[in-house]
């Protein structure tokens, strides 16, 4: 009785009043504001690793839902470079020598969380102009003897009819022809006749045989990446250099790999850009879109989309008069830069060295070239052509190089028609003065700058003119 006389005389007792109600949570009405209150899944934050073409590296701390499209433009910001859309982030696996452009949608986390720890993966941060070109040029991509369309198409398909029906839901264009695959857990390359349709990638038992009796399943492409080889002879002894293959996402190694080789480059990149589309479809015209209009929406197919920035900047002008003026004819433009060049030089000769001696004119027109971005001093023909192809196969992609079976020649080389062409520079001494030139003295130049500079104007004895240049850039 006296324990509970005591408790009832606790109880009694009046409470304290609570001088900061406003800090208290009642609970049934919330005080503190929804927005006030931290988020529980706040975005984590990962550091990656970028590379660049001369190994250099620049560690980037990004949120773990960022893209490749986010990374490429945090790393244009940060070097102050132009944005002109042929920014690309692209994986390379060493062990395996297999590459690929990641698609700008892609999670750069999700991609690297398919790596295996011992193996020392890369990604780099370089320029492929063949990124969405085939946009812009389809029939380049797609010749006619490797594609095949629904019997109630018509015979004739303009270049927008040939992407809408890529990506169609509906209907979807055959891809056909031979390639060579490597057989399962042997080193040996059968030759097979292969087809590409909506549901996937067939092979034919039984010659060219379209019948369903007849072709046998091979790949589909939601849970796999398609990758470039890059060391394809060397790795797996592929019969040919233009070899592709098949990665699942949770692979255990080469075993899983599925590869292929085709015979020619054209046929590489129709098999890779047909597959591109049916795995992709319309998220690849939205990312191609994205520079124009952004998120919000997409541009119709049948409009011309616009020039890149080096093609809208390249054009010849006149600034000696009250007005400038552009110059329409390329024999004035040749004129007038080859004027231009004798008076630089000219000019040239009155400046003085750190040693105070005046500067040899033909010591300046020997390497003025070798600071321009697209010179590459000593390379050889493999290496010129590793190069554009990484810059991706678009007409009028080039580089200059110094020429290694003759010291005192140099060599232009141009990407053109899927092709990387060699065209040889010589020194052409007259009267005497130094002049390059590509046509056997028909069109001479006083220095190399002035070479690029005129053939980025014209096309002259060329395939196309010059447009896209590589350089080696650096983090």
């Amino acid at each position: 009785n006296r324990r509970k006389k005591k408790d009832d005389s606790i109880l009694e007792i009046p409470s304290i009043p609570n001088p900061f109600p406003e800090l208290c949570c009642s609970p049934f009405t919330s005080v503190l504001s929804a927005s006030l209150l931290p988020k529980a899944t706040s975005r984590k934050k990962q550091v990656i690793k970028v590379y660049s073409e001369d190994d250099t590296s620049r560690a980037l701390e990004v949120p773990s839902d960022i893209t490749a499209r986010d990374v490429c433009q945090l790393l244009i910001l940060k070097n102050h470079y132009i944005d002109d859309h042929s920014w690309t982030l692209f994986e390379r696996l060493t062990h395996t020598g297999l590459g690929r452009a990641i698609e700008d949608h892609e999670l750069v986390m999700e991609v690297q969380s398919n790596w295996v720890m011992e193996e020392e993966n890369k990604l780099y941060f370089r320029k492929n102009y063949a990124k969405y070109e085939f946009f812009k040029n389809p029939l380049n991509f797609f010749p006619d003897h490797m594609i095949s369309f629904p019997s109630e198409t018509n015979a004739a398909v303009s270049h927008s009819g040939i992407l809408q029906m890529f990506l169609s839901s509906s209907t979807y264009p055959e891809i056909h022809g031979y390639l060579h695959a490597k057989e399962q857990g042997k080193k040996s390359w059968k030759k097979l006749y292969f087809l590409l349709r909506r549901s996937g990638l067939y092979f034919s038992t039984k010659g060219t045989s379209k019948e369903p009796r007849h072709l046998q399943f091979f790949c589909e492409f939601s849970n796999s990446d398609m990758y470039m080889s890059l060391t394809g002879k060397k790795i797996s002894g592929a019969p040919t250099n233009y070899g592709f293959c098949f990665k699942p996402n949770k692979s255990g190694g080469t075993r899983d790999l599925k590869q292929l080789c085709a015979d020619d480059e054209q046929s590489r990149t129709c098999w890779m850009t047909a597959i591109r589309l049916l795995k992709y479809g319309m998220q690849l015209y939205q990312n191609y879109m994205q520079p124009y209009q952004g998120r919000s929406g997409c541009r119709p197919l049948n409009v011309t989309p616009m020039r890149s920035i080096s093609e809208n900047s390249l054009v010849a002008m006149d600034f000696s008069g009250h007005r400038s003026r552009i110059i329409e004819n390329p024999t004035e433009a040749l004129s007038v830069a080859v004027e231009e060049g004798l008076a630089w030089r000219r000019r040239g000769c009155l400046r003085l060295n750190s040693h105070g001696s005046p500067i040899a004119m033909s010591n300046m027109g020997m390497s003025i070239h070798r600071s321009q971005s697209w010179f590459h001093h000593k390379i050889s023909r493999e290496e010129a052509q590793r190069l554009i192809l990484q810059h991706g196969l678009v007409d009028g992609v080039f580089l200059v190089r110094d020429s290694q079976s003759n010291p005192k020649t140099f060599v232009l080389s141009l990407s053109h028609g899927l092709k990387i062409k060699h065209f040889q520079i010589v020194p052409l001494e007259d009267d005497g003065k130094l002049f390059y030139t590509l046509d056997d003295g028909h069109t001479r130049f006083t220095d190399l700058i002035q070479l690029v500079e005129f053939y980025q104007l014209n096309k002259g004895v060329l395939p196309c003119k010059l447009k896209h240049y590589c350089a080696r850039i650096a983090l």
